[in-house]
């Protein structure tokens, strides 16, 4: 966690990819998110946080997580591969202009990098979170955040923190530079 507070790059990256869903966002666009195992909890994670509310009551933000629908993760698997299981959904929801989150430790997983692939060929905004140097998905995405590390729970560990702050991020260009600095009463 220590390296990734000092790393300007990581900093820069998370913003840019926030600027850029904001910008998706209010263009009636939308956020998918894709990961396996630790990166799956994560990507539902994330997208709870811009349906529902991260930190303060606001309208809900476009996001899906396409981890989420086990007749289509299984259909998709037992009818192609479960390498085509998030590449299948982009194809089936994804619209130019939207943004696609994948989420690997190793920046390896075949399903990512192929949604990576296929998203980038429908003008859809590619963004990674990975450690490992980045993975093959590094060279697939137009925003990389790479965690420098190479053990897995340290990478999903700042991977959750990152996340949240990207969601505040997002939050930030899409209702403005204020938003959340206000005291504001949370639903109970």
């Amino acid at each position: 966690m220590t390296a990734v507070l000092s790393d300007e790059s990581i900093h820069a990256a998370v913003i840019e990819a926030g600027r850029i869903t904001a910008e998706a966002m209010k263009a009636g666009r939308k956020l998918m998110v894709c990961g396996n195992g630790g990166s799956a909890a994560d990507s539902q994670h994330l997208v709870a946080e811009f349906v529902s509310r991260l930190t303060v009551d606001r309208p809900a933000l476009r996001a899906i997580a396409l981890t989420t629908d086990t007749s289509i993760l299984t259909a998709i698997g037992n009818d192609y591969s479960y390498d085509n299981v998030f590449e299948r959904q982009i194809e089936a929801l994804g619209l130019e202009g939207d943004v696609l989150l994948a989420i690997s430790t190793s920046g390896n997983s075949k399903n990512c990098v192929k949604a990576l692939t296929l998203a980038r060929t429908m003008g859809i905004h590619t963004v990674s979170y990975t450690g490992n140097g980045g993975g093959t998905m590094k060279a697939l995405s137009d925003i990389n955040v790479i965690v420098p590390s190479n053990t897995t729970m340290n990478i999903q560990e700042s991977h959750l923190a990152l996340e949240h702050i990207f969601c505040m991020i997002v939050e930030r260009f899409y209702f403005g530079a204020d938003f959340g600095n206000k005291p504001q009463q949370l639903a109970e």
